[in-house]
């Protein structure tokens, strides 16, 4: 037991990095715990059920939204909240708020997969999993599992709905996409588990997501119900891979999707999520899964298109799931649910072994132990400056050279140089450091909607220069497979990759590329995989030699990219 006692001592909410943790979550649900039975011997019908359900929170959405939350935690005493758009040390006021007025503690979850920054202003945003699929040191991305932990804990947060384990192997993929660490299932396992061990080792519980894999996909579930049309097969070779290796590396949770899925249930509009063959027959009996059962967001059009008013709820329990998260209506379902235990279509031994599931997790993450959060230097904690040099140390570790005809070893740092920035408006970070090195630059700027009049005079300019260094930029929040830019402009990058001696660094979606014929023929190409400053300042090291790149394409794009594509030069060659 004494694993368990300094389990018992984990606080929530401390300021200090600490990985005392030593028993698992798996390992918790083997062994009796005094705390767990007795709290749930004090609990009746009514709130074992609501023990299930996590509810939405916000405080983004001001005090009227808020304290609707609050109306429900008094009513129904659910057993977690799931905590969205907002900020830091609101939302850790307001979870101080929320314990005070429920009975047993609540578990605080959210959708952390590059970490708070995910959700709240004011925080730190790790890269992206397809970034993180591009770094060959996994010891990175267990670092970064354990800061992520420290993020949670801080603000009073126990569970992180990540990683995301699907397989993206379906370019067009319009939910999962850069969500995923990549297109091969062996290294999306060895990324994720790193990942997730760091998490745990940090004291968080993590949630493998979406079951049984959402990565071939063409549909969006939060607004339809995707159809995956595939051999059981393929499923279980493919699949499912990540998701067997995370169990046995003894993940906590794993989240299950709304798919429809024929070869494995056959019920027709049958979402994954409310499929007893799916949820219990694979995952828990076949597989041996013992951890936490989460339904994806039961609120998503994907499963509530086909079983409205509460139905969704209640299959999704009898489907296997522990926790039921985000339903339309939590009073409702809660009630459904008593309704079918009375009438024998749920057994009362069922339910109790979703809630003691449920109560080991809040004593695994100290919730026996409750304290509030310490509101004080919040801000300055999530801001650290260790965290900020483990996102550029990251961003160092991914950046992904593709190609170079011998032009990053020619580049003459006092020549007349053009600095490009391709669809953005104003300086780039991305240029802004070159410039310190390159000090005989002009910097140039081309609007993703610029007009061929602006494009020819761009290019009739660039005419001067023996060296042009171009970023290519995608500013949206959500890099897409294509990129928004118009005709001119995309031929534009075309044009300049025909020339030896321009080097293109691509700040975007890998699978942008593909949109781009020609600019396999660049004199360097970059693939840099997301706008943020820290990959501007990756691409740039890589620009003035002073990093060596060690990326690989996580993602096969085309013929001329492929998965693990990636020039590696020796030490010195740089």
């Amino acid at each position: 037991m004494k694993k368990y006692l300094l389990l018992a001592a984990m606080l929530t909410g401390t300021t200090g990095m600490s990985f005392a943790q030593q028993a698992s979550y798996i390992d918790l649900l083997s062994a009796q715990n005094q705390w767990v039975d007795s709290v749930f011997h004090t609990l009746n019908r009514k709130h074992k059920v609501s023990q299930l359900f996590f509810v939405r929170a916000h405080t983004n959405k001001g005090k009227a939204y808020a304290d609707s939350v609050a109306k429900v935690i008094k009513k129904e005493q659910p057993g977690g909240l799931v905590f969205f758009q907002g900020g830091p040390a609101r939302q850790a006021d307001l979870t101080n708020q929320y314990q005070k007025i429920t009975k047993i503690p609540l578990l605080i979850a959210m959708d952390g997969e590059w970490g708070l920054g995910m959700r709240l202003d004011s925080t730190i945003s790790y890269p992206y999993q397809m970034t993180l699929g591009a770094i060959q040191d996994d010891k990175l991305l267990n670092q970064m599992g354990r800061e992520v932990a420290y993020d949670f804990k801080r603000i009073g947060a126990h569970m992180n709905f990540a990683p995301v384990v699907d397989v993206n192997n379906n370019p067009n993929n319009p939910v999962i996409n850069y969500r995923s660490f990549g297109d091969d299932k062996y290294k999306v396992a060895l990324r994720a588990i790193a990942y997730m061990q760091g998490m745990q080792q940090g004291g968080l519980l993590t949630t493998a997501k979406h079951f049984p894999g959402h990565g071939d996909t063409n549909v969006d579930s939060h607004y339809d119900l995707p159809l995956l049309n595939f051999s059981r097969t393929r499923l279980d070779t493919l699949e499912e891979y990540p998701f067997k290796q995370a169990i046995a590396a003894g993940i906590s949770g794993v989240m299950i999707a709304h798919m429809s899925i024929p070869a494995l249930d056959a019920t027709k509009n049958l979402p994954s999520s409310l499929s007893r063959p799916i949820v219990t027959g694979i995952l828990k009996d076949s597989l041996g899964f013992k951890g936490l059962v989460v339904s994806d967001a039961m609120e998503m059009k994907g499963v509530v298109k086909y079983f409205p008013d509460g139905e969704a709820d209640l299959r999704a329990f009898m489907a296997g799931n522990d926790i039921i998260e985000l339903s339309e209506n939590s009073c409702r379902a809660i009630r459904k649910i008593k309704v079918a235990i009375r009438k024998g279509q749920i057994t009362e031994a069922e339910l109790d072994t979703k809630v003691k599931k449920v109560l080991a997790a809040k004593y695994f993450v100290g919730l026996q132990h409750y304290k509030p959060t310490d509101l004080q230097n919040i801000n300055q904690d999530l801001n650290r400056t260790d965290a900020k040099n483990l996102v550029q140390q990251l961003s160092d570790a991914a950046v992904t050279l593709l190609q170079d005809n011998g032009l990053l070893q020619r580049m003459n740092f006092l020549q007349r140089t053009a600095l490009v920035s391709i669809g953005t408006t104003t300086p780039t970070v991305y240029q802004q450091e070159l410039a310190n090195t390159y000090t005989n630059s002009t910097l140039y700027n081309l609007d993703k909607g610029a007009s061929a009049t602006e494009v020819n005079k761009l290019l009739s300019d660039l005419r001067g220069y023996s060296q042009i260094i171009v970023g290519v930029h995608d500013t949206r929040l959500r890099p897409g497979s294509k990129l928004d830019f118009n005709a001119d402009v995309k031929n534009c990058i075309i044009q300049l990759a025909g020339n030896p001696n321009a080097a293109i660094s691509v700040f975007a979606n890998p699978y942008t590329l593909a949109g781009m014929p020609g600019i396999e023929r660049s004199g360097a190409l970059l693939a840099c995989y997301q706008k943020e400053d820290s990959m501007q300042r990756a691409a740039s090291k890589v620009m003035t030699r002073q990093l060596n790149p060690a990326g690989k394409l996580p993602v096969t794009v085309n013929s001329f990219f492929v998965n693990g594509a990636g020039v590696v030069y020796s030490s010195q060659a740089l």
